[in-house]
C-alpha cells in the first residue's frame, strides 16, 4: 500500500533518509534533521511531499490517517515540483527513492513510482525526472525496466557550502 507521508511518519522517513545516503557512500553529508524534513513537509510553506510504502496488514486508502497503525513503513518517495519552459507545465522530480534492503523484490519502489506517474497523469504534469548514481546498476536496471531513460546529454552542477556562500556574497 503507497499513502500520502504523515506527521507521524518524519522519524522513520528520516531514518531511512540516512540509511539510503550510507548506500550511497555519502552518510557524512546526509545533515538534515527530523525538525528540518517536518517543516520541509508539514510547515508553513511545504517545499517537497513524501508518500510511503507500508508493509501489508496495513490500513486503507490514501488519507493516511496519523501514520500510527498502518503497517510498516517500508520505504518512501520524496519529490518536488519543478517547472519546464519548454513544455509550459510542472513536472515532479524525485529527489528520494528508497525502500529498505530486506523489503526490496517486493514490488513497493514500482508501486512508489506507479503513485507518481498517476499525479503527473491527474495533475498535468508532463515530466517525472531524477537522478541516479552511475555506479548504482540495480537502480538504472530497474528504471530502464520501467521505461525510464537516462538523460545522457545534461550534466548537473551543483554549488554548496563554500562556493556557494562565495558566489552568493559576490
Amino acid at each position: 500500500m503507497i499513502r500520502t507521508a504523515t506527521h507521524a511518519d518524519v522519524p522513520v522517513i528520516h531514518a531511512m533518509v540516512r540509511e539510503l545516503a550510507e548506500y550511497e557512500k555519502a552518510l557524512d553529508e546526509a545533515n538534515a534533521t527530523e525538525e528540518q524534513l517536518h517543516e520541509a513537509l508539514f510547515g508553513d510553506r511545504p517545499a517537497a511531499y513524501a508518500h510511503v510504502a507500508v508493509a501489508d496488514g496495513g490500513g486503507a486508502g490514501d488519507a493516511g490517517g496519523d501514520g500510527g497503525g498502518d503497517g510498516e513503513v517500508v520505504g518512501f518517495a520524496l519529490w518536488f515540483l519543478n517547472f519546464s519552459t519548454w513544455r509550459g507545465v510542472h513536472g515532479i522530480y524525485l529527489e528520494d527513492l528508497y525502500v529498505r534492503p530486506e523489503r526490496r523484490g517486493g514490488g513497493h519502489g514500482k508501486a512508489l513510482l506507479t503513485e507518481l506517474a498517476r499525479i503527473c497523469r491527474e495533475r498535468g504534469y508532463e515530466r517525472l525526472e531524477w537522478s541516479v548514481l552511475n555506479w548504482n546498476a540495480p537502480s538504472i536496471a530497474f528504471y530502464e525496466s520501467l521505461g525510464a531513460r537516462p538523460q545522457d546529454e545534461w550534466t548537473v552542477y551543483r554549488l554548496t557550502d563554500g562556493a556557494l556562500a562565495e558566489l552568493g556574497a559576490s
